[in-house]
């Protein structure tokens, strides 16, 4: 497949602009982009894009698609005046959602996932995160890796899964952490590894979830297993979390609202990328925003994600994130699609996404625009007018 007369954006130093481009597709992988005057193809069958912006497929590098259950109920409420505790006793939070997760079965998690991957894959994603972590038992946590492994076969998309036994300390085990630790979240890290079901091993580094001495425990047997780490820090507190992880190489921090100067310094001497989730922000109503001056003096990544999730993000819109990004941290448009192409794919350690360049996958969005900063300009609208997935066209 050639593509003639294309707005691109290679997404290589920038946005890597080129007016008049033409692409080449050749067995799933970009055969050659460039300028149409250089085109060296003459046969093939050619698609004229009529001017259109056309970008990486967009990479969402943070969420929790894999769930069951609704928390809309717990919305009204919290919005009617209850509190935290409230909600609780009523069966509300995580519990809420563990319970559902752990009464479903891998097909109705497969079932309920859908929609809201349709509703990613509608705004020119070909690439997603899906983690664990609302099973907080050994069966369920491998059902929620199993569901997110079977997405691929029936989406034209792919997955990379992350193990976050992690994220909160089940009712079973009230007020022991550590037990749950040893009896459940590393032996389950051990199974779900053993199965090939996982890419990444993710934590949740908080005063209401592990502190940093807990989370070590679980990436030091991460390590011990070959697996790349990555962890939800500094979202309400500053655990120095988001240290921790650069100690380990971790491929990414997520959220880090309360990020200081010595975790964005080790952030940048380690590589390791910050997941910048404004959804969660927005749900939550916070006040603290994430320090990006902080992250760009010291050289930090910045990728952008949905987080959806059922509590504190219950969003699929990619583009309403870049937006967000935009206006309540004040990301350029630029670092914002950065955000969802390159630095994502960083964030998963995923060489072959986020850039059009001749070698890599053809997954490329095809939108109705004519510069990059539309999309995160655009407030509920998606300009989308084709997505390419391996090649594969989906107009």
């Amino acid at each position: 497949m050639i593509l003639t007369n294309a707005t691109l954006a290679t997404m290589q130093g920038g946005y890597g602009l080129i007016e008049g481009a033409a692409i080449v597709i050749e067995d799933g992988r970009i055969a050659w982009a460039g300028p149409q005057e250089q085109l060296p193809w003459t046969d093939g069958p050619r698609r004229d894009l009529d001017g259109r912006l056309v970008t990486p497929g967009l990479i969402d590098c943070h969420t929790h698609v894999v769930h069951a259950g609704s928390r809309a109920r717990e919305f009204e409420m919290r919005l009617n005046g209850a509190s935290y505790e409230e909600i609780a006793r009523a069966g509300g939070g995580i519990v809420s959602t563990v319970a559902a997760t752990r009464a479903a079965t891998e097909d109705e998690l497969v079932a309920q996932a859908l929609p809201r991957l349709d509703q990613m894959l509608a705004e020119g994603v070909t690439l997603v995160e899906v983690k664990s972590g609302y099973g907080l038992d050994i069966e369920t946590e491998l059902r929620m890796l199993r569901a997110a492994r079977w997405l691929p076969r029936v989406r034209r998309v792919r997955v990379r899964t992350s193990f976050l036994g992690a994220h909160a300390v089940p009712p079973e085990f009230k007020g022991r952490p550590d037990d749950y630790l040893t009896e459940v979240c590393l032996p389950a890290l051990r199974a779900a590894h053993e199965d090939g079901l996982v890419d990444a091993v993710d934590g949740f580094c908080e005063g209401i979830a592990f502190s940093p001495a807990q989370i070590a425990r679980v990436f030091d047997e991460a390590r011990a297993l070959g697996l790349p780490v990555k962890l939800h820090a500094e979202q309400l507190s500053n655990l120095h979390g988001a240290a921790l992880a650069a100690g380990y190489g971790a491929l990414s921090a997520d959220h880090l609202e309360h990020l200081d100067e010595d975790g964005a310094r080790a952030m940048g001497q380690a590589g390791t990328v910050a997941v910048i989730l404004p959804g969660a922000f927005y749900t939550l109503r916070d006040t603290r925003v994430p320090p990006l001056d902080l992250l760009r003096r010291h050289g930090v990544r910045m990728a952008v994600a949905t987080d959806c999730n059922p509590g504190t993000a219950p969003m699929t819109s990619l583009c309403l994130a870049m937006n967000m990004a935009c206006t309540l941290f004040r990301m350029t448009p630029e670092e914002a699609l950065l955000g969802v192409t390159v630095h994502a794919a960083a964030a998963l350690g995923d060489p072959e996404a986020g850039r059009v360049a001749p070698g890599l996958r053809a997954d490329l969005a095809v939108w109705e625009a004519a510069h990059p900063a539309e999309l995160a300009y655009r407030v509920g609208s998606t300009p989308l007018h084709a997505r390419i997935h391996g090649g594969h066209l989906d107009a």
